[in-house]
């Protein structure tokens, strides 16, 4: 089945920016990723410049910088106040900050030589043309390496809501298989493709909605309900969200797929 993606742009750019200064202490799983990506994918030597793009706080920023440290580092994120708490983290680093979208970046064709990005391209409203736009910037051959969020993410609280209504309340995602079309369509070849499930545990649904919403990653669809949800409906929702017999509290699942793929035409 195709699942079309409608993302609110206007609402990402504003969630992210009001998330600036909470990111840091809700963001466990961000920073795990990160760190698999990396493992995963480890920058290789090079004189070109390095992209982290939707850098947020710098977590993936700083760890390039101490991978590369004689490299050109740029750090872009479409949210101001992600990157002034990134420049504020690291304020050694030697980085050049950009507040720019990502898919209609600043850079001259061929002038990058590599591009990373953690978690932050599932928020491209039209991925296909913003992988044609991270290909145009790379140099030949360069590489791109990024973490995205699948389909089976927050698959649980995607079914509680479904007791409630039919409207999007939680976030769709592009999977693996489609991932991989839009790569080749781009032009990118030499493809590496993982997808991995992780599960965080949580007290209560509460808690998992507080956590979603100060990282700035809660529901922005353009299919969302509008005006807000009542007390009565999101009741429903915790009484329907699936609930684990052996242990106390949630677990929610997020569904990350890893990727490098390679621009050499």
């Amino acid at each position: 089945m195709t699942i079309e993606v409608l993302l609110d742009k206007g609402k990402i750019r504003r969630s992210f920016a009001a998330a600036a200064q909470s990111y840091d202490g809700l963001a466990a799983l961000q920073r795990q990723v990160g760190l698999e990506l990396l493992r995963r994918f480890p920058p290789r030597n090079g004189t070109g410049p390095i992209l982290d793009v939707g850098c947020g706080t710098g977590f993936l920023t700083g760890h390039l910088a101490a991978a590369g440290s004689e490299e050109h580092l740029l750090a872009l994120d479409i949210a101001m106040p992600m990157l002034a708490a990134c420049r504020g983290k690291y304020p050694r680093m030697r980085a050049d900050y950009i507040c720019a979208d990502a898919e209609k970046l600043p850079f001259a064709a061929h002038s990058i030589d590599r591009i990373y990005s953690n978690l932050a391209l599932q928020w491209a409203v039209d991925l296909p043309a913003a992988l044609l736009e991270l290909k145009r910037v790379l140099k030949r051959p360069g590489s791109l390496v990024f973490a995205t969020f699948g389909p089976r993410t927050l698959l649980e609280l995607k079914q509680a809501w479904a007791t409630v209504d039919d409207y999007a309340h939680v976030n769709e995602f592009h999977a693996a298989g489609r991932i991989e079309m839009f790569l080749r369509d781009a032009g990118f070849n030499e493809i590496d493709l993982a997808s991995l499930l992780y599960r965080s545990e949580y007290p209560d649904v509460e808690s998992l909605m507080r956590e979603l919403k100060g990282m700035g990653a809660h529901n922005v669809n353009r299919g969302r309900k509008p005006g807000p949800t009542t007390r009565t409906q999101l009741q429903q929702m915790i009484k329907h969200y699936p609930r684990q017999d052996s242990r106390p509290g949630i677990t929610a699942g997020y569904e990350i797929i890893f990727v490098r793929a390679v621009a050499r035409a």
